[in-house]
């Protein structure tokens, strides 16, 4: 299975650049990933890979626990799925006919959080799932 982060806008600040780097490549190690940086989330809808099971980071969805992430990756790297592109909109979040197409919609939570700092609690929580997945000690109950 693969994995695709698409995102809108590029990361300024080099301390939120410096961690989307970092678990970017921690993800890699485990699966592959490509992050896509796009200037507009109108531009999303054309740049989902091909039979990948989109993901749309939403307020309004559902909110998991790093456990409940770790099974919904698990479920879909044993039954063969192509991959999960995972969208991510700008500050004005994304078009609701992406969000109403995608086949999850998922939360970071109640808090309404930057859209580049979104990106890398969702990098940190990739990483941190498949880490349980694969028993690795990162994530302490």
């Amino acid at each position: 299975m693969k994995l695709s982060l698409l995102a809108v806008g590029k990361l300024r600040e080099s301390w939120v650049r410096d961690g989307c780097v970092e678990y970017e490549k921690r993800v890699r190690a485990r699966l592959p990933l490509e992050v896509i940086e796009l200037k507009t989330a109108a531009e999303m809808a054309r740049r989902v890979p091909a039979r990948f099971e989109v993901w749309a980071l939403d307020e309004r969805g559902r909110e998991w626990s790093s456990q409940e992430l770790a099974e919904e990756l698990r479920r879909r790297m044993s039954s063969g799925a192509q991959g999960v592109a995972l969208l991510i909109g700008g500050a004005d979040g994304l078009p609701a006919e992406l969000v109403a197409g995608a086949r999850v919609r998922w939360s970071l939570g109640r808090l309404t959080l930057p859209h580049r700092l979104a990106r890398l609690v969702v990098l940190e929580q990739l990483y941190r799932a498949l880490s349980i997945v694969r028993g690795e000690p990162y994530h302490r109950e």
